[in-house]
């Protein structure tokens, strides 16, 4: 399939396949770019039965003639992201291609345990963070003290950019939380050896993406989470630190929106999310615990096990208007195939009125009861289809309903983890906007 400069999004909480569906489209990418978010984020991939996990490497990495940028907008925790390289070294995954933006920031040790010791003194107002040190590297950033990748490459300027924020952060870890000081010369020491592990590999990435366009190669943006958890348009505070909608791969990336041709939005065909926050679709009891054990509903970065509730249109068109979706692509249809019925969120009951939007206020949101639409299932298995005429009738009718409820059409559907497991129901590019959402 053919591409053009195309940004791939999550449409609900994240964790809804992106890492299938840009490894599929990454087959004929130029570049993959991640724009956002850190090693909070993770991608499985199944190639040939082989189960890779990637947290801040693009999908893109398996595909030898791809380059694969992390950039300007993500946070880096090196010591995860060398472990990551030596897996794929391990796997005999070719990583000449990995280029890693030089002014990213940089996770540093004293982020991770602020990030625990403010989430555990939370406690009942815990945001169900990763831990993983993502918002506190954040917040350096905003406030300007953070440290950047291309400072790991020179030891004098990375101690400078470090003891005045070293200080502060020993002040909080000892007055505040009764945890033990960090000692500078051994974080200096540590991250001075990541430089020289990761310095084959920094770039200037503005000049690698804007190079790459004026050669008119074919550029694929990568977010990380999903649209929900965006810091401005999402569950907030139930969010993450950056912007995984399309409009991040903009700043992430560090290019203008003339330049970006096509959305992707990637959603399940039920919806989960990890962490706090309100889910109106939410299941409970034993059909929450088939779809998380069919559907392996465990997080790739935490383990931690995911919610699972129904299809949430709401918040589907939600995510159609916020990122200005395309086209989508449908996963894990194929967890369903079990189900004898099957519900569809078409809007919410908010006190005594029906809505049919995403309320700002996450307190009202909390009080939104699910207004469903039921569905027959179609009980046969889907697995090994590969075109939609293989489909059982129940399974289309559905699949049509969520491409006219979101008002968009599907060019993707996602029969199971393995690669070949897909149908590509038109080029998600280049092709017209009909798809499913014509009655054809």
């Amino acid at each position: 399939m053919s591409l053009a400069n195309v940004v791939v999004i999550g449409a609900q909480w994240g964790d809804e396949g992106k890492g299938k569906i840009t490894d599929l489209l990454s087959r004929s990418a130029d570049v993959v770019v991640r724009y956002q978010g850190g090693v909070n984020a993770g991608h499985t991939i199944v190639v040939e039965g082989k189960v890779l996990k990637l947290h801040l490497i693009p999908s893109g990495i398996l595909y030898p003639s791809t380059i694969c940028l992390i950039g300007p907008g993500t946070v880096v925790d090196p010591k995860v992201m060398l472990s990551e390289l030596d897996m794929l070294i391990e796997n005999s995954i070719d990583i000449s291609g990995l280029q890693l933006a030089s002014t990213a920031h940089v996770t540093m040790p004293y982020h991770k345990i602020l990030d625990q010791a403010i989430e555990q003194r939370r406690g009942d107002n815990r945001i169900g963070t990763t831990c993983r040190g993502i918002g506190p590297t954040y917040t350096d950033k905003a406030e300007r003290i953070g440290i950047r990748v291309i400072d790991l490459l020179n030891e004098d300027q990375l101690r400078k950019r470090l003891l005045g924020p070293l200080k502060e952060k020993n002040h909080l870890l000892e007055k505040v939380y009764g945890l033990q000081p960090l000692d500078a010369e051994d974080i200096i020491s540590e991250y001075i050896d990541y430089g020289r592990r990761l310095a084959p590999h920094v770039v200037d990435s503005t000049q690698v993406i804007h190079q790459a366009a004026r050669s008119r190669k074919n550029i694929l943006f990568e977010g990380a989470q999903g649209t929900l958890l965006d810091l401005d348009h999402g569950t907030y505070p139930y969010v993450t630190s950056s912007n995984p909608v399309s409009g991040g791969a903009c700043t992430g990336a560090g290019v203008g929106p003339t330049l970006i041709d096509r959305v992707i939005g990637v959603a399940k065909a039920y919806t989960t999310r990890v962490g706090e926050g309100p889910f109106p679709t939410e299941l409970e009891g034993q059909l929450n615990d088939h779809l998380c054990a069919r559907g392996n509903e465990f997080g790739t970065t935490t383990g931690r096990r995911r919610r699972c509730g129904w299809f949430d249109g709401v918040i589907g068109r939600y995510a159609v208007d916020v990122n200005g979706l395309d086209c989508l692509a449908i996963t894990k249809l194929d967890i369903l195939d079990d189900l004898k019925e099957i519900k569809v969120c078409v809007a919410y009951q908010l006190d005594d009125r029906r809505i049919n939007y995403f309320p700002s206020s996450v307190e009202d949101f909390a009080k939104c009861k699910p207004i469903f639409k039921t569905f027959p299932g179609w009980q046969s298995s889907t697995s090994d289809c590969r075109c939609l005429e293989e489909l059982p009738e129940n399974a289309m009718k559905y699949l049509r309903f969520l491409a006219e409820l979101m008002e968009v059409p599907i060019a993707i559907v996602s029969l199971g983890a393995n690669r070949d497991q897909t149908i590509v129901v038109e080029d998600p590019i280049h092709g017209p906007k009909r798809a499913l959402l014509m009655n054809g």
